[in-house]
């Protein structure tokens, strides 16, 4: 047994994984290593593995006529229903996900994911909890989308963003929020000039930084 993996592994998962969990997944699961901007999964593909993240974080999107709409982030310590549905089920994947930062995660075969929820109640406890989290997550984007204008949104991005990085810079170009929101280049540049008149935001080429940003 690869004493180093178990003791950072213990560091990493959730903290009601208990022993005899994380040693089976530190000798049947593969620690990978993934870089910044890193297309993971793409919609029509089949899950091989499932992620649980140990460091950085992923978005997860759809897409629809070559839009993509942002839906949530799988951060430290939480995996994605939609892999695990995709995954346990053999099914091609609804979403698109990607690396945000440089990540870590712990890669669970997915031909195995559902034997493993059966043996191992604790790991069928933190799938379970993401069933409500990512209802939640999906239901906040639906009430964005349907109640809240583009200016309101990207606010909200920019908030959310900074929240999940832990940084008040945020290191995107106006395109790739644009991609992101849905939108196009023009209205997410038209309103980040509006509200840097305002003194909450800097911009700069490829970064914006929050300065006293409210919604």
């Amino acid at each position: 047994m690869d004493k180093e993996k178990v003791s950072y592994l213990k560091q990493k998962l959730p903290k009601y994984f208990d022993t005899d969990l994380v040693e089976f997944l530190s000798e049947n699961a593969s620690i990978m290593e993934i870089p910044k901007g890193t297309q993971i999964l793409r919609e029509g593909q089949f899950v091989k593995v499932i992620p649980i993240v140990l460091e950085g974080f992923i978005e997860v999107m759809t897409s629809y006529e070559e839009k993509e709409l942002l839906l949530y982030y799988i951060q430290p310590c939480e995996s994605c229903i939609m892999y695990f549905a995709a995954g346990s089920q053999n099914t091609p994947s609804a979403i698109i996900a990607k690396t945000e930062a440089d990540t870590k995660i712990l890669a669970l075969p997915s031909e195995n994911i559902s034997s493993w929820v059966l043996a191992f109640p604790r790991l069928a406890n933190l799938f379970s909890s993401q069933y409500d989290k990512r209802y939640m997550d999906l239901l906040n984007t639906l009430k964005e989308v349907l109640y809240h204008n583009m200016e309101e949104r990207i606010m909200s991005y920019l908030l959310q963003k900074s929240e999940v990085t832990s940084s008040s810079t945020i290191y995107k170009t106006h395109q790739e929020i644009a991609d992101e929101m849905s939108t196009s280049r023009e209205v997410v540049s038209r309103i980040l000039k509006k509200v840097e008149v305002t003194g909450s935001i800097e911009l700069a080429a490829g970064k914006i930084r929050i300065i006293n940003l409210e919604m």
